[in-house]
């Protein structure tokens, strides 16, 4: 299984419907990158994503996905089961 990193906060909606698509999908583990406990990461954050400040923020390896609904869309195109097969 390809390493999942997703920089979250504790109460966003979006990055719990992202984590439980990734779930349905069979990923078992998701490094999570908590910004509301370390906020210093959020400047990491927007470093590694061309300036993106909302979460989630997803990463398939070294891809990234982007935020939540660029997931759901990668799943539609059915590019998604592609990218998580180890």
């Amino acid at each position: 299984m390809p390493r999942i990193l997703m920089y979250a906060t504790a109460v966003c909606p979006y990055c719990i419907r992202a984590e439980q698509l990734l779930r349905r999908k069979g990923v078992t583990e998701i490094e999570k990158v908590r910004v509301d406990l370390e906020p210093e990461r959020r400047e990491e954050m927007m470093a590694r994503t061309d300036g993106r400040r909302t979460v989630p923020q997803i990463f398939i390896d070294d891809f990234h996905v982007g935020g939540c609904d660029d997931l759901y869309e990668l799943d539609h195109q059915g590019r998604l089961d592609a990218l998580l097969k180890p």
